[in-house]
């Protein structure tokens, strides 16, 4: 389109397609997928929010997404489909730490991108569908973005595929408060290696490094045990009073291991070119 690209207008202009797609679509089903660049770095923003926030540029170019989701929002409800469309807003990961200022903060939360801490894996998922959702309200329970596409196919009346294992559950349940999820043990991986298991409240790290530092992984048995839902911050291993709890996380683990099968690394190893024809 351009180069050197206005990394300036890309938060518009991004908008400006949604909007676009939402009204060319009313008519139909439609999915429509919005992946800012923004917050990654590198951060821009546009002369409009550029220096109006009191967190600096990352500030501004927050301001900047809060902006581009109002105008989605509204050309929900311009198109009349705002109440038969679920919107869901979240994150890939937490923030990058070694950014600095421009790298964002996970709170209270223990590290962040790059780490299966806390900080690195949870993030904010807010889901909006007027006269469906009620307002208002924070819920606690466990879900995450795998459960998106099991979500969707449901609320369209699509089958979930059976011919293959699907990871995500579906959040309906929790979002229409019609009870609750059904949710096995979950698993977090960094890389092919599992680090961390969560079973209701409670999560066990196997293994433990910061996203990105100078540490090597540690491997910690018995397993660091938090209650999450009560110490988000994972400041406190009660693995020591809850060896019961331990013990089923550890089983879940080795239950879950024997139905993986591995596969060869296409990064570490990537396939040779393809040979040139002659002429």
């Amino acid at each position: 389109i351009e180069r050197p690209v206005d990394q300036t207008t890309i938060t518009r202009r991004y908008t400006e397609e949604a909007v676009k797609f939402i009204q060319e679509n009313k008519a139909r089903p439609f999915l429509l997928y919005l992946p800012h660049n923004f917050p990654h770095v590198p951060l821009f923003a546009s002369e409009r929010f550029r220096g109006k926030s009191p967190r600096g540029l990352f500030g501004d170019v927050v301001e900047e997404l809060d902006w581009s989701v109002g105008e989605v929002l509204n050309a929900l409800r311009g198109a009349g489909v705002a109440t038969n469309t679920l919107v869901f807003f979240t994150s890939d990961n937490g923030p990058w730490l070694i950014m600095r200022e421009a790298g964002g903060s996970a709170g209270p939360l223990r590290d962040g991108k790059g780490s299966t801490w806390e900080g690195g894996m949870r993030v904010p998922g807010i889901a909006w569908m007027p006269g469906r959702i009620a307002g208002g309200q924070v819920q606690r329970e466990f879900a995450c973005m795998m459960d998106l596409f099991t979500t969707s196919l449901k609320l369209a009346g699509s089958p979930v595929p059976r011919d293959r294992v699907i990871d995500g559950a579906d959040m309906a349940p929790l979002l229409f408060g019609t009870g609750a999820m059904q949710r096995e043990p979950f698993f977090y991986y960094r890389g092919t290696q599992l680090y961390a298991a969560r079973l209701g409240p409670w999560k066990a790290n196997f293994i433990t490094r910061t996203g990105y530092g100078p540490d090597k992984a540690q491997t910690n048995s018995p397993p660091l045990l938090f209650n999450v839902a009560q110490d988000a911050g994972e400041y406190f291993n009660v693995a020591s009073n809850h060896l019961d709890i331990v013990a089923s996380m550890e089983q879940a683990v080795e239950k879950h291991r024997a139905t993986i099968v591995a596969v060869k690394n296409q990064l570490a190893d990537p396939p040779a070119p393809a040979a040139k024809k002659k002429q």
